[in-house]
């Protein structure tokens, strides 16, 4: 682990010293096939990351958002995303990061959130306290759903039933933000916010963001309470304690 950890510190500098000269620059953009942005500092911070990891690890798989799978039946799997929050990329706003996770059968063991502007980078592995710039954080304490502070992306990543459950676990919160992708995980992690709740997101939005919660002391897992892995749904919810948690993850069950 210590060397995959070096190597995990080596691809977020790549990613970073890729993505940085664009940051509030003009540069080319279009739309994937799923109508989401796309832009070349994407493109160029994973391309920077692949390029280390045939080098270094020639043999494990890769999964990344802009240039696919490699390998991807491989026990050791690096999961990839350049830039999580292109849009706010986009929109000049630093609240979006590189993600960089390891799976290890199916499952992460290793995870970094790299916001290259603001050079704060959490660190997350499996079994030891999570790290931003180096120093531990954890979760904080909250009294329960009416005191919780909630977040999520926005509205348009739900369906018609998601939509209608999350709204209500909104109403049941004592506040609610919108915006942010993956910063409002390393937010929760380090205290400022206590529970977010997603659906729709892919194996390389979610991956990094597993050991970086649960090392800070919170918990994230599926809207069933299953733990994320490569097969996962999409559907995430992250907490600051169990009690919170399981709280929401019972709001979101009920029907109606």
């Amino acid at each position: 682990m210590p060397d995959d950890l070096a190597l995990a510190h080596a691809l977020a500098d790549a990613a970073g010293a890729a993505i940085r000269p664009f940051f509030r620059q003009r540069f080319e953009r279009e739309r994937k096939g799923d109508a989401s942005p796309v832009t070349e500092a994407d493109r160029a911070a994973e391309a920077a990351m692949r390029a280390i990891l045939a080098v270094e690890r020639p043999h494990d798989g890769i999964v990344g958002e802009e240039y696919g799978t490699e390998r991807g039946d491989a026990a050791r799997v690096w999961v990839l995303d350049p830039i999580d929050g292109t849009r706010s990329f986009i929109s000049g706003r630093a609240i979006f990061a590189t993600l960089i996770a390891l799976l290890e059968d199916g499952r992460p063991t290793l995870g970094v959130i790299d916001q290259p502007v603001q050079r704060e980078r959490w660190v997350g592995v499996k079994g030891q306290p999570t790290t931003l710039n180096g120093a531990p954080v954890t979760v904080r304490t909250c009294a329960g759903l009416a005191d919780a502070h909630l977040a999520t992306t926005g509205p348009n990543y739900f369906t018609a039933d998601e939509s209608r459950r999350y709204d209500r676990l909104a109403a049941a919160a004592g506040d609610t933000v919108w915006g942010g992708d993956c910063y409002n995980y390393a937010m929760l992690a380090t205290g400022q916010l206590d529970l977010v709740v997603e659906a729709g997101l892919k194996l390389y939005d979610f991956a990094a963001l597993v050991p970086v919660v649960a090392g800070a002391g919170g918990v994230i897992a599926d809207w069933h309470g299953q733990p994320l892995h490569a097969g996962s749904d999409g559907r995430v919810i992250a907490a600051g304690s169990r009690a919170l948690f399981d709280a929401a993850a019972a709001n979101l069950a009920q029907e109606g």
